[in-house]
Order: C-alpha cells, then structure tokens, then sequence
C-alpha cells in the first residue's frame, strides 16, 4: 500500500515533518501552490535560545505566485547570521559540530529560491536521519488540478493507496472525495516524544536542528508518530 505525503517546503522543519518523512513510501513537495499569506514556516522556524524561543527566518521577495517562484533576498547577509546563531545557541549541545556542519553544507550551495534551499534542507536532513522515501516536486508533475482534486491526481499518477497529511488538512480537504478514488486518508498522531534538550523546559515545537544537535544520530529514535484514520481524528 504505497503511501504518500503531500507537503509545502518548509525551512528546516520541526520533528512532526520528519515523522511525515519517516512513513512515506513517496514525499512529495508541494511546491506549485501559492505562498502562504504572512508570516509562514515556509521562510521561518522557532529554535531555543538562552533567553526563550526565538526565530530563524530566511529573508524572501513576495513578488511571485508559487512557492518554486519565490527568491531569497540573498542582499542581507542573513546565512551568517544564522550560522551564528545557531554556534551560540548551541555551544553547550553534544553533537553541535556535526549539526552546524549539515547546515553550512546546505547554505554554502548560495540557493537562489526559498523552495531550493527548504527542499535542500529537508532532504539534507532527512538524509542524515537514514530516512530515504522517494523525494518528488509537485511542479515537476505538471498537474493542472487544485485543492483535493490536485492532491488526489497526484496519489493516482503515482500509485498512492493511502495519504498520509497533517493536522491543518482538517479544514479543507474532501475526504470521501479520496475514498471515492481508492485512497484512504489517515491523519499524523504525533507523538511529541521528549528528548534532553538545552535552555529551560522541553519544546518539540522547534526545528529538528535542535534534535540534532542534542541527539545526533539517536534523533532518529524520537520520530515514533503514528496515524490514525480521517474517521477516527475527525471525530475527536
């Protein structure tokens, strides 16, 4: 039963992406649908700090339509910034060194558009946690569709039986439109499993750079999420 995950890139996600990752068959980034209006998690994500949670956010221009369109506002100097950020922030953290070395591997490729860095990004890291679905583009599939529709195109052409979606689905998506076509639609139970973490109380809501730099290959072992039926979430 071939599963798939539909999902904006997002920029150095929290663990509930990767949990996302961790149970596709097939990840998709959804990359051919408008940029979130606002602040969004496509161009920013909370990290720990000494002082409380703070934002690492990747400066963009607003003057395209779709996501894979979207630039960088590569004229401040904001890739140093965050390298030095995140050396201060986790300075005390046992696997920062191989942390900051994932995240200058990623920067120093100098992306152009905000969709190249986060899909960079999350495969980079992805990668680093032994996690190895099938990374695909919305845009490279040249589907003309949208809403359910687009998202139900996308699980036939690729042999998709069950799609696997976060909680913000909820609001908008048809689910006996999928069942109608085969596809069963299960939601993320997300496990939020607690790790040894720096700077006061335990978070999971930050980005997974936090996990490794405070766990290191053992990252992994926190990414136990499970999921449950659209029935079953939808009801509670």
């Amino acid at each position: 039963m071939t599963r798939i995950v539909v999902s904006q890139p997002m920029f150095f996600p929290w663990s509930g992406i990767f949990d996302q990752v961790r149970l596709a068959d097939i990840f998709v980034h959804y990359d051919d649908v408008a940029l979130p209006q606002g602040r969004s998690f496509m161009s920013r994500v909370q990290i720990k700090t000494h002082a409380g949670s703070d934002w690492l956010t990747a400066p963009i221009m607003r003057d395209a339509k779709l996501i894979a369109g979207v630039a960088l506002d590569n004229s401040q100097r904001w890739r140093a910034k965050h390298i030095n950020t995140l050396r201060h922030v986790y300075a005390e953290a046992p696997f920062a060194k191989d942390m900051m070395a994932l995240v200058e591997d990623i920067y120093s490729a100098n992306h152009t558009l905000l969709a190249d860095l986060n899909i960079a990004a999350i495969e980079g890291v992805a990668a680093r946690l032994g996690l190895a679905p099938k990374f695909l583009r919305s845009s490279s599939m040249d589907v003309g569709s949208s809403s359910t529709q687009k998202l139900i195109e996308i699980c036939t052409r690729l042999g998709g039986k069950t799609y696997i979606t976060g909680h913000g689905a909820r609001n908008y998506l048809d689910h006996e439109l999928f069942e109608k076509n085969g596809i069963a639609v299960e939601y993320m139970s997300y496990a939020l499993a607690p790790y040894p973490q720096l700077h006061g109380p335990f978070t999971p809501y930050v980005s997974m750079l936090d996990p490794l730099a405070n766990l290191g290959g053992g990252a992994r072992e926190i990414l136990t999420s499970k999921t449950v039926s659209w029935r079953e979430f939808t009801h509670d």
